[in-house]
Order: C-alpha cells, then sequence, then structure tokens
C-alpha cells in the first residue's frame, strides 16, 4: 500500500490566534492553531466522520463560529476526544500525540526499553494485588544482562507492591520509569489448569532495571522443528514494523523454510500488536502464494473518501496478494523491492492471546477465505481498523510540517474487510482451540512443549485436538509494557 494513494481532501478555514502553548523548542504557538489542524485532519480521513455531527462540513456556517468553537477547548487533546465516535466499542484506538517523534521511532521498532516484555495482572483470588510476568526478554538489553528470564514473576517496584483498585485507583504505573528495582516473587497453580487456587508470593530477590533506546527485531525466535516426520516451520513475529531491513528479514525466514521444505507452519502472534498493512500483505503471500492477484482485504473509508476511490480508482482500495514486496516514494520511484518467498500453504496455525491485535488480526481474517486458518490461544484484541499518521502540514504529510511543534494524529482512516466482506470484529476473533497461557508455567517460546506450540504440532500430526477445559476465572490482565508506547495496538498506513 502506498503512502497515500490520491491528493488530500484541503480545507479553507482561518486559522486563529488565542490561548497560548509551547512547544519543546520555546517558540510560542496556539492552542487554537493547533486545534485548527486538529479538527482539518479529523474531517478529512476520519473514519467515523459520518457519525460525528461536529465533524461535518456544514457543521460551521461561519468562520467566526468556527474560530469559537476551536477556543472552546483548552487543548488539543481535548478537541480531539470530544471528535472521537463510540469510544467503547468501535473506536477504541484513535491517538493524538505532542511527540511525533517517538511515534516514527516505535514504528521503526525502536523504544526507550529495559528489554523485558511483560504483562500485569490481577488475580481474582488476590485481593487487589497485581503481579507481573516476563513474556520475553530482548537480546541485547539490561533485563537480559541482569538474568530476567521468560516466566520470570515480580510485583514490586521500588519495595511498592503492585495493586489495582480501579483505573483511578492503581499503582502499576510505577513500572513507567527509566529506571526502577523490581522485588520478584513465585507463582503456584497447585498443578491445576484454572486459575481459581493459583497464588503468588514475595520472595526477598530484587533486580534493578535501567531503560535505553534499543531497536527491537521483530522476528524474535525462528525455527525448523523435526516433529514425528514432519517438518514443521516455526516463526514468533512480534511486530509488523514496515521497515525495509525488517520485511526483507521477514522475507529472508520464508525463503529458509522454503529451501527447508517445510510442510506445516506455526505463526506465533501471542504478543503482537500489529503495525504495516503493507507488511501483514506481504506476510499473507509469503504463506500463500497460490492467490496472486486476488483480495487479500478490501478498505472501507469514511463516505467522502469511499465515492473519491469508487468513482476514481476503484483498485486502490484492494490490496491483493502480490508476488513482489515493492515501496515507491513519493515521487513514484521504486526505492525497495524484493521477489517474495511462497510456501503455497493450504494451512496455517496461529497463536494468540488478548494483545494479537491489529495486522496480526489482519492476517487471520483475511486469510480465512482462502485457506485453513487453525487459531490456537486466547481471543484476539478486535482491531480490524487501520490509522495514518496525519501532520500538521498542507498535505497533512510530513512534507512543510509546521515546525512550532509536535503534535501529530493517529486516527482511524479505514476498517478491513476480508474477501467475503467480514469486518466489525470488535469482540476479538475466537480461537479454534482454546488454551489460556498458565503463569506457572509459560514454558520456553519455540521448544516442542511449549504449551501453544505444543497443542498446534499435536494437531499437526495427527493427535485428536485436545478439549482443554474452559477456565472460568482467567486472571485479568490489566496492561502490558507494549500498551506504554506511543501506539499500542496498532494498523497503519505505510
Amino acid at each position: 500500500m502506498q503512502h497515500l494513494k490520491i491528493p488530500f481532501f484541503l480545507c479553507a478555514l482561518v486559522l486563529c490566534f488565542t490561548n497560548c502553548a509551547k512547544d519543546e523548542d520555546d517558540f510560542l504557538v496556539t492552542t487554537s492553531e493547533i486545534n485548527d489542524f486538529v479538527w482539518k485532519g479529523m474531517n478529512a480521513f476520519y473514519l467515523y466522520k459520518d457519525n460525528v455531527p461536529d465533524l461535518s462540513d456544514a457543521r460551521f456556517t461561519s468562520n467566526t463560529e468556527y474560530q469559537n468553537f476551536l477556543n472552546g477547548f483548552s487543548t488539543p487533546e481535548g478537541l480531539f476526544n470530544s471528535l472521537l465516535y463510540n469510544t467503547s466499542t468501535e473506536d477504541r484506538f484513535s491517538w493524538i500525540t505532542d511527540d511525533y517523534i517517538a511515534l516514527e521511532q516505535q514504528f521503526s521498532g525502536e523504544s526507550v526499553t529495559h528489554g523485558m516484555e511483560y504483562g500485569l495482572v490481577l488475580l481474582q483470588n488476590a485481593g487487589n494485588k497485581v503481579f507481573g510476568y516476563v513474556r520475553y526478554v530482548m537480546p541485547n538489553t539490561d533485563a537480559e544482562q541482569k538474568g530476567i528470564k521468560r516466566g520470570d514473576i515480580f510485583n514490586r517496584v521500588n519495595g511498592v507492591e503492585l495493586y489495582y483498585n480501579s483505573s483511578t485507583d492503581t499503582n502499576i504505573d510505577l513500572v513507567q520509569g527509566t529506571s526502577y528495582t523490581i522485588g520478584m516473587a513465585t507463582y503456584n497453580d497447585n498443578g491445576t489448569e484454572t486459575s481459581d487456587d493459583d497464588s503468588f508470593e514475595s520472595i526477598p530477590e530484587e533486580v534493578d532495571l535501567v531503560k535505553s533506546s534499543h531497536t527491537e527485531n521483530p522476528i524474535y525466535k525462528q525455527e525448523v522443528l523435526n516433529v514425528n516426520g514432519k517438518k514443521v516451520g516455526y516463526l514468533m513475529y512480534n511486530a509488523f514494523t514496515g521497515t525495509d531491513a525488517f520485511d526483507s528479514q521477514l522475507n529472508s525466514a520464508f525463503g529458509t523454510f522454503k529451501s527447508e521444505g517445510i510442510s506445516d507452519l506455526v505463526l506465533d502472534l501471542r504478543y503482537n500488536p500489529g503495525g504495516s498493512v503493507s507488511t501483514a500483505t506481504w506476510l499473507a503471500s509469503m504463506i500463500t502464494g497460490q492467490f496472486t492477484g486476488d483480495v487479500f482485504v478490501k478498505e472501507e473509508w469514511n463516505s467522502d473518501w469511499q465515492t473519491y476511490f469508487e468513482t476514481n480508482s476503484p483498485e486502490a482500495i484492494l490490496n491483493p496478494f502480490v508476488d513482489t514486496m515493492e515501496k515507491r516514494s513519493t515521487s513514484g520511484s521504486v526505492s525497495f523491492s524484493e521477489t517474495i518467498n511462497h510456501l503455497n500453504l493450504s494451512k496455517v496455525y496461529v497463536l494468540t492471546t488478548r494483545s494479537t491485535a491489529s495486522a496480526s488480526e489482519l492476517i487471520i481474517n483475511g486469510l480465512t477465505p482462502y485457506i485453513d486458518v487453525v487459531q490456537i490461544g486466547g481471543i484476539t484484541t478486535g482491531k480490524y481498523q487501520a490509522s495514518r499518521t496525519v501532520y500538521d502540514s498542507p498535505t497533512f504529510s510530513k512534507a512543510e510540517v509546521n515546525t512550532k511543534h509536535t503534535y501529530a494524529m493517529q486516527p482511524l482512516i479505514f476498517k478491513s474487510l476480508n474477501a467475503l466482506g467480514n469486518t466489525d470484529y470488535f469482540n476479538g476473533l475466537t480461537p479454534d482451540i482454546s488454551l489460556s497461557e498458565n503463569y506457572g508455567n509459560l514454558g520456553v517460546l519455540g521448544d516442542v512443549n511449549e504449551p501453544l506450540l505444543a497443542a498446534a504440532l499435536a494437531d499437526i500430526t495427527g493427535t485428536s485436538r485436545r478439549q482443554y477445559s474452559t477456565d472460568a476465572n482467567i486472571p485479568k490482565e490489566l496492561s502490558h509494557s507494549k500498551m506504554l508506547q506511543p501506539l499500542p495496538n496498532a494498523m497503519y498506513v505505510d
């Protein structure tokens, strides 16, 4: 998918100057000026514009009325949030940021981190007490050097026990510091698959952690497993970053799978919050190969854009399976190109949790009309919409951006539909084999005995699908480390 496919709608509204805000370079910029950018950008691109009366093209009868409206909001965030539609279901994912530099760094995989990816969990039978569990540790980071490993449990930060009473009465934000000490704990599942008898307990061990800039390779683990005479590819893929280098490495991984002659593929997206639509389309094309030219996903925009596309360029809102990864510059010249390594599979296994979101869900939904997608694990997040970064510039792109501030928006701009028209899965995608991660036995990622992977391998090798017990008291996961990034659960247009 190209950066943007058609000229932008431009609004002929007058800027006004009232309240003042200060940017990081100490130049004065008015709040009203930023608010003007917010309204224009949302009016132009927001997916749910038709459902928001204040974004109607006919909302204001004069410039004075428009200016008074902008002046009614003391912050750009306040205006932005007032323009969102149904934030409990349809739009849980539009964002505004006052630091688009950090946002751009995240898109490239760069973040400030200690390297410990974790989840924070409220155990029902532990009152208001919260524990953290380590999902995985990034190589060459402080957490790795300190000996932190998957499955480690902690329940204290700087000597203070974590708790959660409500969203406004909690201290789980203690993990947001640039350096802190975690206090370790043990987890006891009492040998059962259900959590109603689980418990955790503090131990004296503590670990000091310091964050620094780090670029995470989204390919965390790649294996070719020999199981009962079958060659099974396993790929843990943790972000659709959309960078040339990482897209090339992903294609190379599939080149290895192809040369090894794997018969089956297990794609581990359990902690993948999403990312680039282009990378998702290319990954789907790597898994298959027999559907080149057929529609992987279709896009549905607000009525203004949808009418434009259907009238002038209907193919622009179709994302087909392809044989080549290709990116073009704003001038139209090819800036990146590689022939895709196809596996031509008719079945794929995808491992999921509630942290599986956006572009990861796009893989499942987009492939389902074409091949057998066996989803194993938990229900996914339920994000079927894509966004794009909207800057304060004449074209809302990075070119000629207003240098007086670093505000940018990431509004939802279209929702995705698969070839059968399936969309609006805001309750998430339900697994075929339901299996929750056991915090007392997370297992080693990529190991044949790791519970979610073992379930996939059992199905691949012909073992009857096991009926896993349903845990009625699944612990509530409050947050995870990727939620602290500027744009969690992202699916965005490159």
